[in-house]
């Protein structure tokens, strides 16, 4: 049985999701958000997210991780808030020797929906469908979190494939 953890960074909400994948398909294990104070200093929230996610590392230890890709949009201020956030999550990861893939949001869409250019409605009916979830996960953190473990799962299971 594999276990991978797929994390949506951000400064104000990091998604997790941790799926296992066995001969029954692919399961949720656990899901959910970091998420940090607005009103707290950048370096508290930061401090925040790495002591959660150390937590989650340490309870669950996942057999890999797969972290989304620093995707740069208009608002610099948000992309250097992302990757201060990733900073943390790949320290983390480090900490625990928890081997670590990253995908572009391209990527994640492709492996989930088939479609490159999915909305974010198509991937989360997706999760859902592929996961066998009763409802979409919420909060959309968490959906893209899990998302990102289901691309690693596909991703790794050809990897395997061609080796």
């Amino acid at each position: 049985m594999n276990s991978v953890l797929g994390i949506d960074p951000g400064t104000a909400t990091t998604g997790y999701g941790l799926i296992t994948e066995n001969n029954n398909g692919l399961q949720v294990i656990e899901y959910g958000v970091i998420s940090t104070p607005p009103d707290l200093p950048m370096e508290k929230r930061l401090q925040i997210i790495y002591n959660r996610l150390l937590h989650l590392l340490d309870l669950h230890q996942p057999d890999s991780c797969a972290v989304e890709k620093l995707f740069f949009q208009r608002n610099v201020t948000t992309a250097i808030s992302v990757g201060q956030a990733r900073g943390v999550v790949l320290l983390a990861l480090a900490e625990r020797n928890v081997k670590c893939a990253e995908y572009t949001p391209l990527q994640v869409k492709q492996a989930v929906t088939g479609y490159g250019v999915a909305n974010k409605r198509q991937v989360q009916i997706m999760v859902q469908s592929l996961l066998n979830l009763s409802d979409i996960p919420k909060p959309d953190d968490a959906s893209d979190a899990l998302a990102i473990a289901i691309c690693h799962a596909h991703s790794r299971r050809f990897t395997e494939l061609e080796a």
